[in-house]
């Protein structure tokens, strides 16, 4: 063969692969938007990455995922969410509560969103209906709102004697006015004083635990916020530094030294998302999936929190926990 057929072949298979390449299809991306930070969601995204898996979207295989978080800080999730829609992501998936939801929405109306809601979401005006959502969103309802109720009547089972409680409430958070209404229902049937703290900064944090020092409040539920999550081992530190039995929304608090949590199974919750945008990739609207709730609650107890805080838990509470950290 001569030199320069040689030459001219090389050309040709060097070239091929590039051409190849330039043909097959871009691979789709995923957005990822969350109100909470990447260290404490780690085990959540990971979920997610399992429910799209399932529905055969591998991420590094034929999906790419952009991740943005606000790390707590909800004026941040506008600017974040336009970025992905800015990319043009085939799904945007939103995370951390109404305020990653909320964002998301006023991003785009054509993009496809799938988003986590700590109450109904029709109340806020995100959905039209639960069985239908219509328009480009779709998602889960925690309900974990709607539970502050419960995390106080445990709370007061766990205080028999208690008779003036506090509740941590972040006012900036859009569901705030509705955990208010359930708590202090719930403190007016268990015929407890419930006295309301707000903090939506780490100097409020510090200013409410204090009040409570001060003014001899014997617990307190630390409602449903991401913020307050962000900023979890903060809390348990000053409850125990405190000496005051907190309630929590969510397993994390819990295994960072938080006392006793009650809500839903999170993990499981990201995977059904995940599960819901895979589907979305497949073809689905989101108008045709309707908005699914949990059905699995979890109560997670701290025993060395307890020891801490010279708690006694009775048997009956450990009985009934879901786990219990040692």
């Amino acid at each position: 063969m001569r030199r320069r057929d040689v030459i001219a072949g090389l050309s040709v298979a060097a070239f091929w692969p590039l051409t190849a390449r330039a043909d097959q299809p871009a691979m789709r991306v995923v957005g990822f938007l969350s109100s909470r930070s990447p260290d404490e969601s780690a085990p959540f995204a990971a979920a997610f990455r399992q429910g799209l898996a399932e529905a055969g979207a591998i991420e590094g295989k034929n999906i790419a995922i952009e991740y943005r978080w606000a790390n707590g800080e909800y004026d941040r999730l506008p600017a974040l969410a336009t970025e992905l829609v800015q990319l043009q992501v085939a799904v945007l998936a939103a995370f951390g509560g109404e305020p990653s939801a909320l964002a998301a929405k006023a991003a785009t109306a054509t993009i496809p969103i799938v988003a986590t809601f700590t109450t109904d979401p029709i109340e806020l005006g995100i959905v039209a209906s639960l069985g239908r959502p219509e328009g480009n969103i779709t998602g889960i309802s925690l309900l974990n709102a709607t539970l502050e109720a419960k995390r106080l009547g445990l709370l007061r089972d766990l205080l028999p004697q208690a008779t003036k409680l506090a509740v941590l409430v972040n006012p900036t958070f859009p569901a705030a006015a509705g955990q208010l209404e359930n708590l202090q229902e719930a403190a007016r049937a268990a015929k407890v004083h419930l006295q309301v703290l707000e903090a939506s900064t780490d100097a409020e944090i510090d200013s409410a635990f204090e009040t409570i020092a001060r003014d001899g409040l014997q617990g307190v539920v630390v409602a449903v916020d991401t913020f307050f999550v962000t900023r979890r081992v903060k809390l348990a530190a000053l409850a125990t530094r405190r000496k005051v039995p907190a309630m929590y929304s969510l397993r994390v608090y819990v295994a960072d030294g938080g006392l006793v949590s009650y809500g839903v199974d999170l993990p499981d919750l990201y995977r059904q998302a995940g599960v819901y945008a895979g589907r979305i990739l497949n073809g689905s609207k989101p108008a045709d999936l309707p908005i699914t709730q949990p059905t699995k609650f979890e109560l997670v107890v701290n025993q060395k929190a307890a020891k801490l805080l010279g708690l006694n838990l009775s048997p009956d509470l450990l009985s009934i926990a879901d786990e219990v950290i040692e």
